[in-house]
């Protein structure tokens, strides 16, 4: 059961077994590099927009029971390393990339919210959120998808002690800090409020994502089925020990989100790179973003900003390595 629902449902098969039939029957010779390549990319087109849609719908109705006011409340019950794991949980259920993620950072901080709890939310915000770990189950399996976000979750809470302990408040810029946090609950909203709220975000972050989801499909079908398995292997396979480095620094430049990598990372482990190579790239582009960290720069200090980002690149490449080393394993 558990391998149909991977396979048939998540991973959707059927769907590149019915686009196959089509194209067979028009004429389109699937053993070819075209037409392997039409085929890998309407079937990813489709199948990523589909699990999208129904995965924005699901954590947006989620979410809204979860407003800014109602998480600052959550995470002020806690306190030490719980506080920071609630909020690293609670970043699983939030937007989808860093720069979504930075001015619910902003809020929790000017709310006087611990400065390492609200960096556990940053961090795993964007690195280990609900649709990563559907869309990693959709192509790595359950076993590499759960260790992944446990990995992450992980990263999270000890960057986010870090910090804490390191006592960086100052590194605040200050119009943060004397903020007046204002407290007023948000109305509650009726079932049918909270079943619209999910549709129109659903609707809003499609024509946001789509563009990224088309380019990074196109990327990996050209991967997929013109650039030599040797030539990936010798740059991201076992030959080359600093593959998880290089890949960490080719994603950070990129801006895009889980929807938009996960078909470039399915390309390059289909073409030989090693499954922690492939990861490092994803987190890379998710976790760490020039939009982001130029967002984040106008909150926080260079110190700060340079202790976060050495965090979430050191937290990738160790994460990375880990999953080559259980690759065998876990694959």
């Amino acid at each position: 059961m558990g391998d149909f629902i991977v396979k048939q449902i998540l991973g959707m098969k059927w769907l590149n077994e019915l686009i196959g039939t089509v194209l067979s029957s028009i004429g389109v010779d699937l053993e070819s590099s075209l037409g392997g390549g039409i085929q890998f990319f309407l079937y990813d087109v489709i199948k990523i927009t589909i699990l999208l849609c129904v995965l924005i719908y699901l954590i947006s109705y989620i979410q809204s029971y979860f407003p800014p006011e109602r998480s600052k409340k959550i995470l002020g019950r806690f306190h030490g390393a719980c506080a920071n794991c609630i909020a690293a949980l609670l970043g699983t259920v939030t937007p989808f990339c860093s720069c979504s993620s930075i001015p619910l950072f902003i809020g929790f901080t000017s709310a006087g919210l611990p400065l390492g709890v609200t960096f556990s939310f940053l961090i795993s915000s964007p690195m280990v959120d609900i649709g990563s770990l559907i869309l990693l189950m959709s192509i790595f399996g359950t076993r590499v998808a759960i260790i992944y976000v446990m990995l992450g979750l992980v990263v999270a809470v000890i960057g986010g002690t870090l910090i804490e302990k390191l006592h960086m408040e100052d590194q605040v810029e200050e119009f943060i800090r004397k903020a007046n946090a204002v407290d007023i609950d948000s109305p509650s909203l009726s079932q049918k409020e909270r079943l619209s709220y999910a549709k129109d975000q659903v609707i809003e972050t499609c024509k946001k994502v789509f563009p990224y989801i088309v380019i990074g499909v196109g990327i990996g079908a050209v991967i997929h089925n013109w650039i030599p398995g040797n030539f990936v292997e010798e740059i991201l396979g076992s030959k080359n020990p600093f593959g998880v480095v290089l890949a960490t620094v080719i994603g950070i430049p990129l801006y895009a989100d889980t929807f938009g990598t996960i078909s470039i990372a399915e390309a390059l482990l289909y073409k030989g790179a090693q499954l922690g190579t492939v990861l490092a790239f994803m987190l890379g582009v998710t976790t760490l973003s020039l939009p982001s960290i130029i967002m984040l720069k106008k909150a926080i200090k260079i110190k700060l900003l340079a202790l976060f980002i050495a965090i979430c690149v050191i937290g990738i490449i160790i994460v990375g390595y880990l999953f080559n080393i259980m690759q065998g394993m876990i694959l």
